[in-house]
C-alpha cells in the first residue's frame, strides 16, 4: 500500500483557526453598582455546539453567558455573553469518537481562549475578572450525552 493511501485512513485532528464569533457587553447599572461594596453573585451558563462546515472541517462553538447582580443593591452589574469559535480538522475517527473530540476534546483547547476574553471585557468595563476555573468538558460531555439517552 503507498504511503499517502495510509495517511488518509490515520485518525487526524487538528484545530485549523481560533476566532471570536460573539461577544455582547452590557453594564446597565454601572454607575451606580460602582459606588456600593462589590459583592457580586454570579450567573453562568456553558455550553458547546459544533456544525459541519465540509467534509473532516468542523465548527465548535463554546457560548458562554455570564450576569453578575451586586448584592448589596440588588442590581444587575454586568451581562456577558461570548462565543469562541474555531474551527477543527478531523478525520479517521468513530462517530462515536467524533462526537466526543468535538463535545469534549475541542472546547478543552479553546476554554484557555474564552476565559481571556471574559477577563478582558470585564477589567475593559471596570469589574475584577472572574477567572473562571477549569472545566472538565470530558465529564461535561458524558452528562450531555446521557441526558440524550
Amino acid at each position: 500500500m503507498s504511503q499517502a493511501g495510509t495517511a488518509k485512513n490515520e485518525p487526524h485532528f487538528s484545530m485549523q483557526k481560533i476566532y471570536l464569533k460573539r461577544n455582547e457587553y452590557e453594564a446597565p447599572n454601572a454607575a451606580t453598582v460602582f459606588r456600593d461594596d462589590w459583592k457580586p453573585e454570579i450567573t453562568l451558563d456553558l455550553d458547546v455546539k459544533s456544525n459541519t462546515i465540509e467534509d473532516n472541517r468542523y465548527e465548535v462553538l463554546l457560548l458562554i453567558s455570564i450576569t453578575a447582580h451586586n448584592t448589596t443593591s440588588n442590581m444587575v452589574a454586568f451581562k456577558l455573553v461570548v462565543e469562541q469559535a474555531a474551527l477543527f480538522v478531523v478525520s479517521g475517527f468513530t462517530k462515536d469518537q467524533l462526537e466526543e473530540a468535538l463535545g469534549a476534546a475541542c472546547p478543552a483547547i479553546m476554554f484557555p481562549y474564552l476565559r481571556e476574553t471574559v477577563d478582558h471585557m470585564l477589567i475593559k468595563g471596570g469589574f475584577p475578572p472572574l477567572m473562571l476555573a477549569p472545566v472538565n468538558f470530558d465529564a461535561l460531555y458524558q452528562e450531555k450525552k446521557n441526558k440524550k439517552n
